[in-house]
């Protein structure tokens, strides 16, 4: 059984930062191209960023400079460190395989922007 559970999220202040975690237990990631999805109230779930097998990077336009993908295969765990913090980055936060899911989504970690 796969199992992803994410962590690091919280209420801040905007221009503040904060390590989102995404450990993932039953699998291994070394062969999946992970992803940070967002999920913000009565939207869609978007692509926020994605890392390849190999620690190539990209990301979605509205966090480009301010968000870091990260990922550590031994320890089964892709990071996401958010910088400069926006209200409009407030959702819940997912993470699964980019081109195909390692596993059954998560219950995400809820980030809050607001003063």
């Amino acid at each position: 059984q796969v199992a992803l559970v994410e962590s690091g999220g919280g209420l801040v202040q905007p221009g503040g930062s904060l390590r989102l975690s995404c450990a993932v237990s039953g699998r291994s990631i070394s062969t999946y191209a992970m992803g940070w999805y967002r999920q913000a109230p009565g939207k869609q779930l978007d692509l926020v960023a994605g890392i390849s097998t190999s620690g190539n990077t990209n990301y979605a336009n509205p966090v480009k400079g301010r968000f870091t993908i990260s990922r550590d295969n031994a320890n089964r765990t892709v990071y996401l460190q958010m910088n400069k913090l926006k209200p409009e980055d407030t959702a819940v936060y997912y993470c699964n395989g980019l081109l195909r899911e390692i596993g059954t989504w998560g219950q995400g970690t809820q980030v809050t922007v607001s003063s």
